[in-house]
Protein backbone atom coordinates (compact mmCIF):
# COMPACT_ATOMS: atom_id res chain seq x y z
CA UNK A 1 0.00 0.00 0.00
CA UNK A 2 1.66 3.15 -0.94
CA UNK A 3 2.13 6.54 1.37
CA UNK A 4 -0.99 8.28 0.21
CA UNK A 5 -3.18 5.01 0.90
CA UNK A 6 -2.44 5.09 4.64
CA UNK A 7 -3.42 8.42 5.75
CA UNK A 8 -4.90 9.37 8.87
CA UNK A 9 -7.30 11.69 9.59
CA UNK A 10 -8.04 13.22 12.99
CA UNK A 11 -11.11 14.76 14.33
CA UNK A 12 -10.86 16.85 17.79
CA UNK A 13 -14.27 16.83 19.14
CA UNK A 14 -14.82 13.03 17.87
CA UNK A 15 -17.45 13.07 21.04
CA UNK A 16 -20.07 15.36 18.79
CA UNK A 17 -23.29 14.06 17.54
CA UNK A 18 -22.15 14.89 13.65
CA UNK A 19 -18.69 12.21 14.49
CA UNK A 20 -20.67 9.50 12.90
CA UNK A 21 -21.94 11.74 10.21
CA UNK A 22 -18.80 12.64 9.02
CA UNK A 23 -16.83 8.85 9.73
CA UNK A 24 -19.18 7.38 7.50
CA UNK A 25 -18.07 10.28 4.66
CA UNK A 26 -14.29 9.71 5.20
CA UNK A 27 -15.15 5.67 4.89
CA UNK A 28 -17.59 6.25 1.49
CA UNK A 29 -14.15 8.46 0.37
CA UNK A 30 -10.98 5.76 1.42
CA UNK A 31 -9.82 6.07 -1.95
CA UNK A 32 -10.12 9.90 -3.03
CA UNK A 33 -8.92 10.35 0.57
CA UNK A 34 -6.16 7.89 0.91
CA UNK A 35 -7.64 7.26 4.33
CA UNK A 36 -7.15 4.28 5.99
CA UNK A 37 -7.35 5.32 9.84
CA UNK A 38 -9.40 8.00 11.55
CA UNK A 39 -8.67 9.05 14.98
CA UNK A 40 -11.15 10.26 17.25
CA UNK A 41 -10.32 12.86 20.33
CA UNK A 42 -12.64 14.27 23.21
CA UNK A 43 -12.21 14.53 26.71
CA UNK A 44 -15.37 13.18 27.31
CA UNK A 45 -14.28 9.84 26.82
CA UNK A 46 -17.87 8.38 27.56
CA UNK A 47 -19.18 10.22 25.00
CA UNK A 48 -16.21 9.23 22.74
CA UNK A 49 -16.77 6.01 23.01
CA UNK A 50 -20.15 5.70 22.05
CA UNK A 51 -19.59 7.71 18.97
CA UNK A 52 -16.51 5.14 18.15
CA UNK A 53 -18.21 2.27 18.96
CA UNK A 54 -21.53 4.17 16.70
CA UNK A 55 -18.78 4.84 13.75
CA UNK A 56 -17.61 1.27 13.85
CA UNK A 57 -21.14 0.16 13.26
CA UNK A 58 -21.57 2.18 10.48
CA UNK A 59 -18.39 1.21 8.64
CA UNK A 60 -20.12 -2.37 9.12
CA UNK A 61 -23.53 -1.71 7.60
CA UNK A 62 -21.49 -0.16 4.43
CA UNK A 63 -19.08 -2.76 4.04
CA UNK A 64 -16.17 -0.01 4.70
CA UNK A 65 -12.53 -0.46 5.46
CA UNK A 66 -11.74 2.44 7.63
CA UNK A 67 -9.82 1.91 10.74
CA UNK A 68 -11.49 3.55 13.78
CA UNK A 69 -10.14 4.21 17.21
CA UNK A 70 -10.77 6.52 20.28
CA UNK A 71 -7.16 8.81 20.71
CA UNK A 72 -6.38 9.14 24.46
CA UNK A 73 -4.91 13.21 24.12
CA UNK A 74 -5.61 15.42 21.59
CA UNK A 75 -1.64 14.88 20.68
CA UNK A 76 -1.96 11.18 20.18
CA UNK A 77 -4.82 11.89 17.56
CA UNK A 78 -3.20 15.04 15.71
CA UNK A 79 0.39 13.59 15.68
CA UNK A 80 1.07 12.12 12.04
CA UNK A 81 -2.33 13.43 10.48
CA UNK A 82 -2.91 14.53 6.75
CA UNK A 83 -6.06 15.67 7.91
CA UNK A 84 -7.39 17.94 11.50
CA UNK A 85 -10.79 18.00 11.40
CA UNK A 86 -11.92 20.31 14.23
CA UNK A 87 -15.77 20.50 15.51
CA UNK A 88 -15.80 21.78 19.34
CA UNK A 89 -18.01 23.45 21.30
CA UNK A 90 -16.77 25.05 24.33
CA UNK A 91 -18.69 24.65 27.41
CA UNK A 92 -21.13 21.88 25.57
CA UNK A 93 -24.49 22.22 24.83
CA UNK A 94 -25.48 22.98 28.13
CA UNK A 95 -23.51 26.09 27.49
CA UNK A 96 -25.30 26.62 24.52
CA UNK A 97 -28.34 26.54 26.36
CA UNK A 98 -27.36 29.12 28.93
CA UNK A 99 -26.18 31.72 26.33
CA UNK A 100 -28.89 31.63 24.16
CA UNK A 101 -31.74 31.96 27.34
CA UNK A 102 -29.38 34.50 28.51
CA UNK A 103 -29.47 36.67 25.09
CA UNK A 104 -33.46 36.16 25.24
CA UNK A 105 -34.12 37.54 28.40
CA UNK A 106 -32.07 40.75 27.58
CA UNK A 107 -34.09 41.00 24.55
CA UNK A 108 -32.27 39.67 21.91
CA UNK A 109 -32.73 36.74 19.77
CA UNK A 110 -31.24 33.27 20.78
CA UNK A 111 -28.30 32.03 18.70
CA UNK A 112 -25.12 29.97 18.72
CA UNK A 113 -23.46 32.31 16.21
CA UNK A 114 -25.18 35.63 15.91
CA UNK A 115 -25.98 38.67 18.62
CA UNK A 116 -24.82 38.12 22.02
CA UNK A 117 -25.07 34.34 22.45
CA UNK A 118 -22.57 34.30 19.15
CA UNK A 119 -20.53 36.53 20.95
CA UNK A 120 -20.36 34.21 24.19
CA UNK A 121 -19.39 31.62 21.82
CA UNK A 122 -16.62 32.96 20.04
CA UNK A 123 -15.03 34.55 23.06
CA UNK A 124 -14.82 30.84 24.94
CA UNK A 125 -13.65 28.97 21.67
CA UNK A 126 -10.55 31.36 20.37
CA UNK A 127 -8.07 30.40 22.96
CA UNK A 128 -9.29 26.77 22.73
CA UNK A 129 -9.41 26.70 18.82
CA UNK A 130 -5.61 28.28 19.25
CA UNK A 131 -4.43 25.97 21.46
CA UNK A 132 -5.24 22.55 19.05
CA UNK A 133 -3.85 24.87 15.73
CA UNK A 134 -0.64 25.08 17.50
CA UNK A 135 -0.51 21.53 18.24
CA UNK A 136 -1.55 21.07 14.88
CA UNK A 137 1.42 23.35 13.63
CA UNK A 138 4.01 21.19 15.90
CA UNK A 139 3.00 17.66 15.33
CA UNK A 140 1.81 17.86 11.93
CA UNK A 141 3.30 20.90 10.37
CA UNK A 142 2.10 19.33 6.55
CA UNK A 143 -1.19 18.88 7.90
CA UNK A 144 -4.36 20.65 6.54
CA UNK A 145 -6.73 21.64 9.86
CA UNK A 146 -9.98 21.86 8.41
CA UNK A 147 -12.24 23.90 10.80
CA UNK A 148 -15.73 22.98 11.68
CA UNK A 149 -16.09 25.13 14.86
CA UNK A 150 -18.32 27.44 14.95
CA UNK A 151 -18.36 30.39 14.63
CA UNK A 152 -16.31 29.27 11.46
CA UNK A 153 -15.45 32.37 9.43
CA UNK A 154 -14.01 33.67 12.82
CA UNK A 155 -12.62 30.76 14.19
CA UNK A 156 -10.49 30.87 10.95
CA UNK A 157 -9.83 34.36 10.67
CA UNK A 158 -8.34 33.82 14.54
CA UNK A 159 -6.51 30.96 13.88
CA UNK A 160 -5.00 31.89 10.04
CA UNK A 161 -3.83 35.32 12.19
CA UNK A 162 -2.07 34.03 14.88
CA UNK A 163 -0.77 31.01 13.44
CA UNK A 164 0.92 29.22 10.44
CA UNK A 165 -1.19 26.61 10.26
CA UNK A 166 -2.57 25.65 6.78
CA UNK A 167 -6.26 25.84 7.54
CA UNK A 168 -9.73 25.86 5.53
CA UNK A 169 -13.27 26.95 7.36
CA UNK A 170 -16.10 24.83 6.23
CA UNK A 171 -19.42 25.19 6.06
CA UNK A 172 -22.47 23.68 4.29
CA UNK A 173 -25.27 26.95 4.51
CA UNK A 174 -24.07 28.33 1.02
CA UNK A 175 -24.39 24.79 -0.58
CA UNK A 176 -27.46 23.80 0.82
CA UNK A 177 -28.97 27.06 -0.48
CA UNK A 178 -27.63 26.62 -4.12
CA UNK A 179 -28.93 22.90 -4.05
CA UNK A 180 -32.35 24.08 -3.00
CA UNK A 181 -32.11 26.53 -5.93
CA UNK A 182 -31.75 24.41 -8.40
CA UNK A 183 -34.46 21.70 -7.14
CA UNK A 184 -36.82 24.54 -6.94
CA UNK A 185 -35.72 25.76 -10.43
CA UNK A 186 -35.98 21.79 -11.53
CA UNK A 187 -32.36 21.79 -12.87
CA UNK A 188 -29.53 19.23 -12.62
CA UNK A 189 -27.44 21.28 -10.02
CA UNK A 190 -24.30 20.50 -12.01
CA UNK A 191 -26.08 23.33 -14.27
CA UNK A 192 -27.07 25.82 -12.03
CA UNK A 193 -24.57 28.58 -11.01
CA UNK A 194 -25.18 30.72 -8.20
CA UNK A 195 -22.67 33.75 -7.68
CA UNK A 196 -22.11 34.18 -4.19
CA UNK A 197 -20.93 36.76 -1.69
CA UNK A 198 -20.32 37.62 1.96
CA UNK A 199 -18.69 36.04 5.53
CA UNK A 200 -19.43 32.44 7.06
CA UNK A 201 -23.54 32.98 8.48
CA UNK A 202 -23.37 36.26 6.75
CA UNK A 203 -23.89 35.40 3.02
CA UNK A 204 -25.84 36.27 -0.29
CA UNK A 205 -26.80 34.91 -3.48
CA UNK A 206 -26.36 37.46 -5.88
CA UNK A 207 -26.57 35.97 -9.55
CA UNK A 208 -28.16 32.80 -11.06
CA UNK A 209 -26.98 31.14 -13.94
CA UNK A 210 -28.40 27.80 -15.57
CA UNK A 211 -26.11 26.52 -18.52
CA UNK A 212 -24.91 29.92 -18.76
CA UNK A 213 -28.64 31.72 -18.71
CA UNK A 214 -29.24 34.24 -15.95
CA UNK A 215 -32.70 32.81 -14.52
CA UNK A 216 -32.20 35.41 -11.34
CA UNK A 217 -35.52 37.40 -12.54
CA UNK A 218 -37.53 34.25 -12.50
CA UNK A 219 -36.45 33.57 -9.20
CA UNK A 220 -37.25 37.01 -7.85
CA UNK A 221 -40.42 36.77 -9.97
CA UNK A 222 -42.30 33.69 -8.45
CA UNK A 223 -43.49 33.59 -4.84
CA UNK A 224 -43.57 29.47 -5.08
CA UNK A 225 -39.84 28.92 -6.34
CA UNK A 226 -38.51 31.72 -3.52
CA UNK A 227 -41.06 29.52 -0.73
CA UNK A 228 -39.24 26.03 -1.71
CA UNK A 229 -35.12 28.00 -1.04
CA UNK A 230 -35.62 27.70 3.09
CA UNK A 231 -37.04 24.99 5.54
CA UNK A 232 -39.02 27.31 6.96
CA UNK A 233 -40.63 30.82 6.28
CA UNK A 234 -37.91 32.93 7.18
CA UNK A 235 -37.91 35.92 4.69
CA UNK A 236 -40.47 38.07 2.64
CA UNK A 237 -40.33 37.78 -0.02
CA UNK A 238 -40.85 41.79 -1.16
CA UNK A 239 -37.52 42.03 0.73
CA UNK A 240 -35.78 39.74 -1.16
CA UNK A 241 -36.64 41.33 -4.72
CA UNK A 242 -35.77 44.74 -2.68
CA UNK A 243 -32.51 43.79 -2.35
CA UNK A 244 -32.51 41.61 -5.27
CA UNK A 245 -30.42 39.22 -2.77
CA UNK A 246 -31.11 35.77 -1.27
CA UNK A 247 -29.87 35.76 2.06
CA UNK A 248 -28.60 32.58 3.47
CA UNK A 249 -30.66 31.43 6.48
CA UNK A 250 -28.62 33.55 9.36
CA UNK A 251 -29.40 36.68 7.41
CA UNK A 252 -33.04 36.15 9.54
CA UNK A 253 -31.56 37.17 12.78
CA UNK A 254 -30.31 40.23 11.81
CA UNK A 255 -33.50 41.21 8.91
CA UNK A 256 -36.51 39.81 11.33
CA UNK A 257 -34.69 39.85 14.93
CA UNK A 258 -38.34 41.01 16.25
CA UNK A 259 -39.56 38.20 14.69
CA UNK A 260 -37.57 35.40 15.88
CA UNK A 261 -37.38 36.97 19.50
CA UNK A 262 -41.35 37.05 19.53
CA UNK A 263 -41.20 33.30 18.46
CA UNK A 264 -38.47 32.27 21.18
CA UNK A 265 -40.38 33.78 23.65
CA UNK A 266 -43.85 32.87 22.40
CA UNK A 267 -42.07 29.16 22.45
CA UNK A 268 -40.74 29.09 25.62
CA UNK A 269 -37.18 27.93 24.84
CA UNK A 270 -34.53 27.81 22.74
CA UNK A 271 -33.02 25.67 20.11
CA UNK A 272 -30.03 24.99 21.82
CA UNK A 273 -32.13 23.63 24.95
CA UNK A 274 -34.06 21.22 22.28
CA UNK A 275 -30.87 20.34 20.65
CA UNK A 276 -29.77 19.57 24.48
CA UNK A 277 -32.50 17.48 25.32
CA UNK A 278 -32.45 15.24 21.70
CA UNK A 279 -28.90 14.95 22.53
CA UNK A 280 -29.63 13.21 26.24
CA UNK A 281 -32.28 11.39 24.52
CA UNK A 282 -30.03 9.81 21.49
CA UNK A 283 -26.60 9.42 23.69
CA UNK A 284 -28.83 7.66 26.07
CA UNK A 285 -30.81 5.19 23.21
CA UNK A 286 -27.08 4.56 21.73
CA UNK A 287 -25.79 3.14 24.57
CA UNK A 288 -28.31 0.92 25.07
CA UNK A 289 -28.35 -0.36 21.62
CA UNK A 290 -24.55 -0.87 21.69
CA UNK A 291 -24.58 -2.39 24.77
CA UNK A 292 -26.87 -4.91 23.32
CA UNK A 293 -24.61 -5.50 20.78
CA UNK A 294 -27.30 -3.88 18.15
CA UNK A 295 -25.28 -1.95 15.61
CA UNK A 296 -28.05 -1.57 12.86
CA UNK A 297 -30.53 -0.37 15.57
CA UNK A 298 -27.96 1.94 17.27
CA UNK A 299 -27.55 3.52 12.91
CA UNK A 300 -31.18 3.58 12.58
CA UNK A 301 -31.54 5.52 15.84
CA UNK A 302 -28.94 7.86 14.75
CA UNK A 303 -30.29 8.34 11.29
CA UNK A 304 -33.88 8.82 12.77
CA UNK A 305 -32.22 11.78 15.21
CA UNK A 306 -30.50 13.47 12.56
CA UNK A 307 -33.96 13.56 10.25
CA UNK A 308 -35.66 15.13 13.54
CA UNK A 309 -32.81 17.46 14.27
CA UNK A 310 -32.55 18.70 10.44
CA UNK A 311 -36.26 18.82 9.91
CA UNK A 312 -36.97 21.25 13.00
CA UNK A 313 -34.55 23.42 11.46
CA UNK A 314 -35.45 26.75 12.03
CA UNK A 315 -38.88 26.13 12.76
CA UNK A 316 -39.02 27.68 16.38
CA UNK A 317 -37.33 30.78 15.53
CA UNK A 318 -39.39 31.76 11.96
CA UNK A 319 -43.11 29.58 13.61
CA UNK A 320 -42.77 29.53 17.16
CA UNK A 321 -42.38 25.45 15.74
CA UNK A 322 -40.61 22.65 17.79
CA UNK A 323 -38.19 19.70 17.02
CA UNK A 324 -41.17 17.69 19.07
CA UNK A 325 -44.06 18.94 17.07
CA UNK A 326 -45.52 15.52 15.33
CA UNK A 327 -44.18 15.12 11.30
CA UNK A 328 -41.42 17.53 11.81
CA UNK A 329 -38.89 14.81 10.72
CA UNK A 330 -37.06 14.58 7.06
CA UNK A 331 -37.71 11.34 5.18
CA UNK A 332 -34.71 10.74 3.79
CA UNK A 333 -31.45 8.77 4.54
CA UNK A 334 -29.37 11.56 6.01
CA UNK A 335 -25.88 9.74 5.22
CA UNK A 336 -26.63 9.73 1.34
CA UNK A 337 -28.14 13.30 1.02
CA UNK A 338 -26.23 15.20 -1.39
CA UNK A 339 -25.45 18.35 1.02
CA UNK A 340 -24.65 18.85 4.67
CA UNK A 341 -22.12 18.43 6.88
CA UNK A 342 -20.06 15.37 5.77
CA UNK A 343 -20.27 16.00 2.17
CA UNK A 344 -18.74 20.14 1.90
CA UNK A 345 -15.88 18.35 4.08
CA UNK A 346 -15.18 15.28 2.60
CA UNK A 347 -15.50 17.78 -1.18
CA UNK A 348 -13.01 19.78 0.25
CA UNK A 349 -10.57 17.17 1.52
CA UNK A 350 -10.63 14.93 -1.52
CA UNK A 351 -9.56 18.04 -3.47
CA UNK A 352 -6.96 18.81 -1.68
CA UNK A 353 -5.33 15.29 -2.15
CA UNK A 354 -5.42 15.87 -5.44
CA UNK A 355 -7.85 13.56 -6.57
CA UNK A 356 -11.12 15.49 -6.98
CA UNK A 357 -10.32 18.76 -7.40
CA UNK A 358 -13.17 21.23 -7.18
CA UNK A 359 -14.90 24.85 -7.04
CA UNK A 360 -16.29 25.09 -3.26
CA UNK A 361 -17.61 27.51 -1.36
CA UNK A 362 -15.21 27.78 1.63
CA UNK A 363 -13.67 30.20 4.33
CA UNK A 364 -10.57 31.11 3.34
CA UNK A 365 -8.25 34.27 2.96
CA UNK A 366 -9.43 36.82 0.63
CA UNK A 367 -5.96 37.48 -1.29
CA UNK A 368 -7.47 40.35 -2.88
CA UNK A 369 -10.55 37.86 -4.23
CA UNK A 370 -13.21 40.49 -2.54
CA UNK A 371 -11.61 44.19 -3.00
CA UNK A 372 -13.79 45.20 -0.72
CA UNK A 373 -11.56 43.99 2.49
CA UNK A 374 -8.32 43.10 2.98
CA UNK A 375 -5.78 40.44 1.67
CA UNK A 376 -5.72 38.60 5.37
CA UNK A 377 -9.46 38.62 6.07
CA UNK A 378 -11.12 35.45 6.12
CA UNK A 379 -14.04 35.55 3.89
CA UNK A 380 -16.59 32.75 2.14
CA UNK A 381 -16.14 32.46 -1.16
CA UNK A 382 -16.27 30.15 -4.28
CA UNK A 383 -12.45 29.36 -4.27
CA UNK A 384 -10.83 26.50 -6.70
CA UNK A 385 -9.43 23.69 -4.80
CA UNK A 386 -6.55 21.21 -5.86
CA UNK A 387 -3.83 19.15 -4.45
CA UNK A 388 -2.54 21.46 -1.45
CA UNK A 389 -4.00 24.83 -3.23
CA UNK A 390 -7.18 26.83 -2.20
CA UNK A 391 -7.02 29.86 -4.52
CA UNK A 392 -10.72 32.15 -4.12
CA UNK A 393 -11.55 33.24 -7.05
CA UNK A 394 -11.88 36.99 -7.67
CA UNK A 395 -15.66 38.25 -7.14
CA UNK A 396 -17.03 41.73 -8.23
CA UNK A 397 -17.38 44.36 -4.82
CA UNK A 398 -20.18 44.34 -2.57
CA UNK A 399 -23.23 45.28 -3.40
CA UNK A 400 -24.40 48.44 -1.43
CA UNK A 401 -27.31 47.20 -0.14
CA UNK A 402 -24.75 44.78 2.24
CA UNK A 403 -21.22 46.78 2.14
CA UNK A 404 -22.07 48.39 5.82
CA UNK A 405 -22.93 45.20 7.39
CA UNK A 406 -20.13 42.95 6.15
CA UNK A 407 -17.48 45.68 7.37
CA UNK A 408 -19.90 45.92 10.82
CA UNK A 409 -18.96 41.80 10.92
CA UNK A 410 -15.60 42.15 10.45
CA UNK A 411 -14.90 44.84 12.77
CA UNK A 412 -16.39 42.59 15.37
CA UNK A 413 -14.59 39.49 14.57
CA UNK A 414 -11.91 41.68 15.09
CA UNK A 415 -12.97 43.11 18.34
CA UNK A 416 -13.81 39.75 19.89
CA UNK A 417 -10.81 37.66 19.01
CA UNK A 418 -8.62 40.40 20.38
CA UNK A 419 -10.92 40.25 23.54
CA UNK A 420 -10.74 36.53 23.04
CA UNK A 421 -6.85 36.85 23.73
CA UNK A 422 -6.34 39.69 26.18
CA UNK A 423 -9.12 38.44 28.53
CA UNK A 424 -10.51 41.97 28.60
CA UNK A 425 -14.18 42.56 29.45
CA UNK A 426 -13.79 46.30 27.76
CA UNK A 427 -12.90 45.04 24.52
CA UNK A 428 -15.37 42.55 24.80
CA UNK A 429 -18.35 45.35 25.70
CA UNK A 430 -16.84 46.98 22.31
CA UNK A 431 -17.12 43.78 20.36
CA UNK A 432 -20.81 43.71 21.47
CA UNK A 433 -21.40 47.56 20.74
CA UNK A 434 -19.77 46.99 17.41
CA UNK A 435 -21.93 43.86 16.70
CA UNK A 436 -24.52 44.93 14.64
CA UNK A 437 -27.41 42.67 15.75
CA UNK A 438 -26.49 44.22 19.53
CA UNK A 439 -25.27 47.66 18.81
CA UNK A 440 -25.80 48.99 22.12
CA UNK A 441 -22.95 49.61 24.79
CA UNK A 442 -25.61 49.92 28.51
CA UNK A 443 -26.61 46.56 28.12
CA UNK A 444 -23.06 44.60 27.49
CA UNK A 445 -22.15 44.47 31.44
CA UNK A 446 -25.12 42.74 32.45
CA UNK A 447 -24.85 40.34 29.33
CA UNK A 448 -20.85 39.16 29.63
CA UNK A 449 -22.01 39.14 33.45
CA UNK A 450 -25.43 36.77 33.07
CA UNK A 451 -23.30 34.61 30.35
CA UNK A 452 -19.47 34.51 32.12
CA UNK A 453 -20.43 34.34 35.56
CA UNK A 454 -23.64 31.92 35.60
CA UNK A 455 -23.25 28.48 37.02
CA UNK A 456 -25.48 25.63 36.67
CA UNK A 457 -27.54 23.61 39.06
CA UNK A 458 -24.38 22.48 39.92
CA UNK A 459 -22.69 25.44 40.66
CA UNK A 460 -20.70 24.87 37.59
CA UNK A 461 -19.17 28.06 35.61
CA UNK A 462 -20.58 27.35 31.92
CA UNK A 463 -18.75 30.49 30.21
CA UNK A 464 -15.50 28.61 31.88
CA UNK A 465 -16.25 26.00 29.32
CA UNK A 466 -12.86 25.62 28.33
CA UNK A 467 -11.91 24.92 31.54
CA UNK A 468 -13.97 22.04 32.06
CA UNK A 469 -13.11 20.85 28.81
CA UNK A 470 -16.13 19.85 27.27
CA UNK A 471 -15.33 19.78 23.58
CA UNK A 472 -17.97 17.71 22.05
CA UNK A 473 -20.23 20.05 19.67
Amino acid sequence: MSKSMERKIALIGGGGVRAPLVIFGVDEATEALGAAEMVLYDPDQERLAVMVELGKAIVAKSGGSLRLRAATSAEDAIEGAHFVLNSIRVGGIAGRAADERASIEHGYPGQETTGPAGAAMALRTVPAALEQARLVERLSPDAWLVNFTNPAGLITQAVTSHTHVKMVGICDTPTELFHNIAKALGEPWSDVQCDYVGLNHLGWVRGVRVRGRDVMDTLLGSDELLRQLYLAPLFDFNMIRSLRLIPTEYLFFYYERRRALHNQLQQGGSRGAEIQQLNQVLIDTLKSRLMAGDGDGAVATYAAYLNQRSGSYMKLEAEGGSAFDPDVSLQVDPFRVATGYHRIAIDVMSALTGARPATIVVNTRNRGALPDLPDGDIVETAARISLDSIIPEPIAPLPDEVRGLVHAVKAYERAAIDAALNNTRLTARKALLIHPAIGEWSPSEALLRNMFETADADGECLCQGHMHGHLHA
